[in-house]
């Protein structure tokens, strides 16, 4: 997950803290087995046992009035983050969990859902700016984000680290194996922007050399660079890197250990769009059915992240 931490000072001092808040994200991570890779759009989409997601009358209901009329969801997601967003093999339709997720959502609300591509730190100040009306791209929820932002809860995971196969330099989920290496993160993740920099510090404080600390613009990016051998290794979503090693077919791995750090995973909301309600009962008709299920099959998630429909009701 990725999240930030907020300072509140005034006036331009306070704009630039927002923005930077909300350009650090979170992701989910989740299992010790990697999910299976999944396949196409199509191969995927016939998931046996599926029921169609139904209009929620009482969800439509509460969509605000220019949305209803529009008929379209405007959601942006930065689609290098396979299985949860990611280009299919035509490189330009976006597949995915969050993919499938959000598509869910609209059809609850009865709208088109336009799938909006976006480099990951850019997402949220685009949509604090109104630039889209709802953001999936595996944010975690903090107490910070909630200031700037609304979430709708739908999974629950933490971090993982990706290494060579064989993990030669004998890296873990522990800051101090990781003292001296060159470690890779995604621009603006909470990995980057918070834990990597406390890793380092933890090494320098037990007198150890710091990480190098290498940040990417994409998930991808950072894969390459390790598969490539230009850092020692990632950290990153655990099921993102489980799920994308395999895609590679063994040019790297997740490393064995516990999910660092589990937190919710949110549907992001700007504070004054006036979505929240709407898509929260929305997202709650999902987590109630079988479709939910049916998602977490296809796309190799770990029964572990999932969350029931409770915890929408927290406050």
């Amino acid at each position: 997950m990725r999240h930030s931490r907020r300072r509140d000072t005034r006036s331009t001092i306070l704009v630039a803290s927002v923005l930077l808040a909300l350009s650090l994200s979170a992701c989910t991570n989740a299992s010790q087995a990697a999910p299976e890779p999944a396949g196409t759009a199509a191969s995927e989409g016939s998931t046996p046992g599926a029921e169609p997601v139904a209009l929620n009358e009482a969800a439509r209901n509460l969509l605000p009035e220019k949305i209803r009329a529009a008929g379209t969801l405007r959601v942006a997601s930065d689609p290098t983050y396979a299985p949860f967003e990611y280009y299919d093999t035509d490189n330009k339709t976006m597949i995915g969990y969050d993919v499938d997720f959000s598509d869910a959502v609209g059809a609850a609300l009865g709208l088109e859902v336009e799938h909006v591509p976006a480099t990951f730190d850019t997402i949220l100040p685009g949509l604090a700016s109104g630039k889209y009306d709802m953001a999936m791209s595996t944010f975690s929820i903090t107490p910070e984000r909630e200031k700037i932002v609304d979430f709708a809860e739908y999974l629950n995971g933490g971090s993982g680290v990706a290494v060579l196969p064989g993990n030669p330099q004998k890296i873990f989920m522990d800051p101090l194996s990781m003292c001296g290496k060159k470690i890779a993160g995604q621009k603006g993740s909470i990995q980057s922007m918070e834990y990597l920099p406390e890793f380092s510090e933890q090494c320098t404080t037990a007198g150890k050399e710091p990480l190098t600390i290498q940040n990417f613009p994409g998930q991808t990016d950072a894969n390459l660079a390790l598969a490539s051998g230009r850092v020692d290794a990632v950290v990153a979503d655990s099921i993102s890197l489980a799920y994308q090693a395999k895609k590679t077919g063994g040019k790297f791995e997740l490393a064995p250990g516990e999910d660092y750090e589990p937190v919710p995973t949110g549907i992001a909301l700007a504070k004054d769009g006036g979505l929240k309600e709407a898509v929260t009962e929305a997202t709650r008709s999902i987590l109630d059915s079988n479709y939910y299920e049916v998602m977490r099959v296809k796309w190799g998630l770990p029964k572990s992240v999932l969350v029931t429909s409770e915890v929408l009701d927290k406050k």
